[in-house]
C-alpha cells in the first residue's frame, strides 16, 4: 500500500475508532464522575503504551521532551476531562459533531500562531463552519431543554486543545516517530491522572457493579481510543499535514451518531442542518 493509500487507510480506521469513543465516555459517566472517567482513561492508555512501547522512549531527546510534555497536555490531558465533563449534559451526539471544529481551529490557529499560508477559501470555511455551529448549538438548546447546551463551551475549548496540538507536533516532532511522542505524552501524564484519581472517591465505588463495568468501557477507550489511535494519529499527522490529519472529523460523527441511535439519541432537522453546515465549513478549510 503507498503513502496516498495509507493516509486515507488511517484516516478511515481513526474515524471509526474515535467515533466510538463518544459513546464509551458515555457508558462511563452511567458508574464514574467526569474526572474519573477522565483519569482511568489516561491510566488505562498510559499503561499499555508503557508495556508496547517503552523501548521508544528513549528515541526522545532532551530537547525534544519539551514539547512532548507541552503537547500531553494539549492533545491528551485536557480534552480528556473536557469531554467527559461535557458529555455530562449533553449527548455524546452533539459532542461528536462540535468536535468536527478541529480542523477549522487547526487552521485559525497555524495562521495566527504558526504562520502556515492559508487561502480565501479557507477563510470562508471557518466563518461557515462558525455559522453551523451556532445553529447546532442555540437549536439544541431549545429542543433539548433538560440539557445545558453551555457545556459545549467545553468541547471548543478540547478542539483549540487539539489544534494548537497537531500544529505543535507537526513543527517540532516530526522527526520523531508516532510511537515515541505517544508513550512519551502518557508516560508524562501518568502520575498526575493517579493522582487526580485518588482524591476522587473510587475507593468507595470500585467494589460497586455498575462502576466496574463502567471502568471495563473506559479501558477500552483508553487503550484503543486513546493509546492505539493516538499512535495512528500522529503517524497521520506526519505523513499528511495538520489540517488532512485532523479531517478525520468529518467522519466521527457519522459513526457517532449511529452509536447515539442505538442509545436513543435524536437531533432535530435544524441540528441536522447545522452539523451539515459545519460539515461543509471544515471540507471549505482542508481543501487544498
Amino acid at each position: 500500500m503507498d503513502a496516498k493509500q495509507l493516509k486515507w487507510a488511517y484516516l478511515l480506521i481513526l474515524s471509526l475508532i474515535w467515533g466510538s469513543s463518544f459513546i464509551l465516555i458515555k457508558r462511563g459517566l452511567v458508574g464514574l464522575t467526569a474526572v474519573q472517567v477522565g483519569s482511568f482513561r489516561i491510566i488505562f492508555a498510559a499503561l499499555f503504551l508503557l508495556i508496547v512501547g517503552f523501548k521508544s522512549l528513549k528515541k526522545i531527546s532532551r530537547r525534544q521532551w519539551k514539547f512532548v510534555a507541552i503537547t500531553s497536555v494539549f492533545g491528551t490531558f485536557m480534552p480528556a476531562f473536557l469531554f467527559a465533563i461535557a458529555e455530562t449534559q449533553v449527548d455524546s451526539s452533539i459532542v461528536a459533531i462540535l468536535n468536527s471544529l478541529t480542523p477549522l481551529n487547526t487552521l485559525v490557529l497555524g495562521i495566527i500562531i504558526f504562520g502556515i499560508q492559508f487561502q480565501k477559501r479557507q477563510v470562508l470555511g471557518v466563518f461557515v463552519g462558525l455559522v453551523g455551529c451556532l445553529l447546532l448549538v442555540f437549536s439544541g438548546a431549545s429542543a433539548h431543554s433538560g440539557q445545558n447546551y453551555y457545556y459545549v463551551i467545553l468541547v471548543v475549548i478540547a478542539t483549540l486543545c487539539y489544534a494548537i496540538n497537531v500544529n505543535l507536533i507537526k513543527k517540532y516532532l516530526s522527526d520523531l516517530n508516532s510511537v515515541s511522542i505517544t508513550t512519551g505524552n502518557f508516560a508524562v501524564l501518568l502520575l498526575p491522572a493517579l493522582i487526580i484519581l485518588s482524591t476522587t472517591d473510587i475507593s468507595q465505588r470500585i467494589n460497586i457493579d455498575i462502576t466496574q463495568h463502567s471502568i471495563y468501557f473506559v479501558m477500552v477507550l483508553g487503550v484503543l481510543g486513546t493509546g492505539i489511535a493516538n499512535v495512528l494519529f500522529f503517524k497521520l499527522i506526519q505523513m499528511s499535514s495538520p489540517v488532512f490529519a485532523t479531517s478525520v472529523t468529518y467522519l466521527i460523527p457519522i459513526v457517532a451518531f449511529f452509536w447515539g441511535l442505538l442509545d436513543n439519541e435524536m437531533l432535530t432537522s435544524i441540528q441536522f442542518f447545522g452539523a451539515f453546515i459545519i460539515l461543509i465549513g471544515v471540507y471549505l478549510s482542508a481543501k487544498k
